[in-house]
């Protein structure tokens, strides 16, 4: 299928102790459409923190859906948002999901606007146990929120692409500032948060197909709250929306990506050349290096796991998670390409029939 269903698993390296939540979620093998225009939603009350909206999966229908930009409760003093974001991972796009932390840390350099601009947070500030809103890049009634100011945003960056990497995609890499910000204490996602996805996911109208990459839900003043005054609809796609290639669904093998995927190899049916001698002596190389194979399968799996143990330890962040799981990638078929071209040359030594018209044509 064009998704890598087995990538959900195999990318799945779950940072969930209280140093890490940079953890990679569903992947897809075709990028999200681009960002919509749309306005900000007023904030409701004070302590609000904007999430910006996202295109997220759905392998039901293998669409996108639009999740609506919202404004959330921080879950705790201090605590600022850093979005969820897609990337190039080597043969898919990967979702990174987003989470609560004292400081903002990468998000694929994607422009979510109202303060994301790709590169940290200039939507507001912590002081005092206040959340102090920037007016400039927030819509902020000022008869309700007092702890205010205006810091005009010089923006150069108009980019609607909503991913990283791949081809069209933003060209950015975490800064050491970022990756530091990966390693403390995060929050996953609160509940109000997840039940505003599902509720978007529940949505046909914002799937991309319906929508064309303008959703009629864009954002929404309080968190699955999709009808009332404070939902506002997109003004216009981020750009001409290009749907999923017609054979998205088709059913195709995936690459493997590690060695764990890779079937064992399985000696073929014995020949009959007419010399059971020379039969008997050929089948046995056939198994010797079956043998040996599937020997060499195991002892990849254990250096990726080992890799894998290692990459939890350390608390690897995102950047480094894909770059060891490309490696294993690339260790895993070129294994495989070895065996292919190890087998092939085995079979060109099998016996021939006796007798001529006994040969395959």
């Amino acid at each position: 299928m064009r998704i890598v269903r087995h990538l959900l698993l195999t990318f799945l390296l779950l940072m969930t102790s209280s140093a890490c939540f940079a953890q990679i979620g569903i992947s897809v093998s075709f990028g999200p459409p681009a960002l919509p225009v749309y306005e900000q939603p007023i904030c409701p009350g004070d302590g609000y923190l904007w999430t910006p909206g996202y295109w997220a999966w759905d392998s039901d229908f293998a669409d996108y859906y639009w999740v609506p930009g919202t404004w959330v409760l921080a879950p705790e003093v201090g605590y600022l948002w850093t979005p969820g974001w897609w990337g190039w991972g080597g043969n898919a796009f990967l979702f990174h999901e987003g989470y609560w932390g004292p400081h903002v840390g990468f998000y694929g350099g994607v422009s979510y606007g109202f303060g994301y601009f790709g590169t940290g947070f200039e939507g507001g500030r912590w002081d005092g146990g206040h959340f102090f809103y920037n007016r400039a890049v927030n819509n902020v009634n000022v008869t309700i929120i007092h702890n205010t100011y205006n810091t005009v945003i010089n923006n150069t960056n108009i980019n609607r692409v909503s991913y990283n990497g791949g081809t069209g995609g933003i060209n950015a890499r975490p800064s050491p500032e970022q990756e530091a910000a990966e390693h403390e204490r995060h929050i996953p996602p609160v509940a109000v948060q997840t039940q505003h996805v599902q509720t978007a996911r529940s949505n046909p109208a914002l799937r991309a197909s319906v929508n064309q990459g303008r959703p009629p839900i864009a954002a929404t003043a309080k968190p699955a709250e999709f009808k009332g005054e404070g939902v506002v609809a997109a003004r216009e796609a981020g750009a001409p929306y290009h749907p999923a290639p017609a054979h998205a669904g088709a059913a195709s093998p995936p690459n493997p990506v590690h060695a764990s995927e890779l079937q064992p190899h399985v000696a073929p049916a014995p020949v009959n050349s007419g010399n059971a001698k020379l039969d008997q002596k050929y089948q046995q190389q056939q198994q010797n290096l079956i043998a040996k194979q599937n020997q060499q399968h195991q002892q990849l799996q254990q250096r990726q796991e080992a890799d894998h143990q290692r990459a939890t330890q350390q608390n690897a962040n995102a950047a480094k998670q894909q770059q060891m799981e490309q490696r294993h990638q690339q260790q895993t078929q070129q294994l495989e390409q070895r065996h292919t071209q190890q087998q092939q040359r085995v079979q060109q030594r099998a016996p021939a029939p006796s007798h001529p018209e006994e040969r395959p044509r």
